[in-house]
């Protein structure tokens, strides 16, 4: 088995890796790809056609782990027309690569569960079936490249689609709500900044996962890949919704010194929905995966690394 990961030097790809390495077998190659070379890490810009034909040609991969994207909601509202050519033309340049080239490969697309978007206003459990309908440049983009891939099913891609929900954990990047917070009381502890964290929305509640078991999830749905109809789509949620000033109480627990907490009207996201839940009853019954990471643990072990990262900078 040689499996090709897309966008392996970001958050997901790091923990992507330990998952796969834990459950394939020894002799099972890596080939670690994104859009900057870096140790063993290649270079490969998904949006360049000709340099992933080339890379599909020289490796013929039996899987392709698509990792690389914008990961960020607010990244990617600051360049709409790099979070369109990346999350659609680069899926579809992986897609059309292994169509052509090596078309017993199997493509795993990590995409997004915010796909679903307004059909979370029904405040019920989000499952394979709901309507997808997009909120912004990211999820319309990543609903765009979930469906293109569905179409391209029929045509003989064997593409499984993942719909991860929120996740999180060590080494995130704090444009993410629980390393945000935990950053800043890092900082707060250290004694850079006053004893004051400024949040947006605290009442919305959402579907959080350790990004150990998303990664796990990616991990099965590789080594089952055979088993897996092409064009499933499977969702990673835990199934239950956590408000965000229930993540805040708990990591503002763990602090060592005393924080204030004040509202910042330019944190408040307008298209912010009150509830986002998944159901994730197929991944559970195809792959056999379920959460298996404390939500508390996981809080502890970000607050540990923010910590961590600010005494190394």
């Amino acid at each position: 088995m040689r499996v090709l990961i897309t966008g392996a030097s970001g958050f997901v790809g790091y923990h992507f890796i330990e998952a796969l390495r834990e459950v394939c077998p020894a002799s099972t190659e890596l080939i670690a790809t994104a859009k900057t070379a870096e140790g063993d890490v290649e270079g490969l810009d998904i949006t360049d056609r000709g340099a992933i034909d080339s890379a599909i040609a020289r490796y013929r991969p039996s899987h392709v782990m698509h990792l690389a994207g914008i990961a960020a909601v607010p990244a990617a509202a600051s360049a709409p027309d790099v979070t369109w050519r990346v999350h659609l033309n680069g899926t579809l340049n992986l897609a059309r690569a292994i169509l052509e080239i090596v078309p017993d490969c199997f493509l795993i697309n990590a995409g997004s569960g915010l796909i679903y978007g307004a059909s979370a206003k029904s405040g019920q459990l989000l499952d394979e079936d709901t309507l997808l309908a997009p909120l912004d440049d990211y999820s319309a983009s990543k609903a765009a490249a979930d469906l293109a891939l569905g179409a391209l099913a029929p045509q003989g891609l064997k593409c499984i689609r993942m719909r991860p929900f929120n996740h999180f954990g060590p080494r995130q990047s704090e444009q993410f709500v629980a390393t945000a917070f935990a950053t800043q009381i890092a900082r707060i502890e250290a004694g850079l900044v006053e004893p004051v964290i400024r949040v947006g929305n605290l009442a919305a509640a959402r579907d959080f996962l350790d990004v150990r078991d998303v990664a796990a999830a990616y991990a099965l749905a590789v080594v089952k890949s055979n088993a897996i109809v092409p064009g499933t789509i499977l969702n990673l949620a835990s199934g239950e919704a956590r408000r965000i000033d229930d993540l805040l109480n708990a990591l503002l627990s763990l602090s060592t010194v005393p924080i204030r907490v004040e509202e910042d009207p330019a944190r408040l996201r307008p298209s912010d929905l009150p509830r986002i839940v998944g159901d994730a009853k197929k991944a559970r019954d195809l792959l056999g995966w379920s959460p298996v990471h404390s939500f508390d643990k996981t809080l502890t072990e970000v607050l540990a690394d923010c910590r961590s990262r600010l005494h190394e900078a």
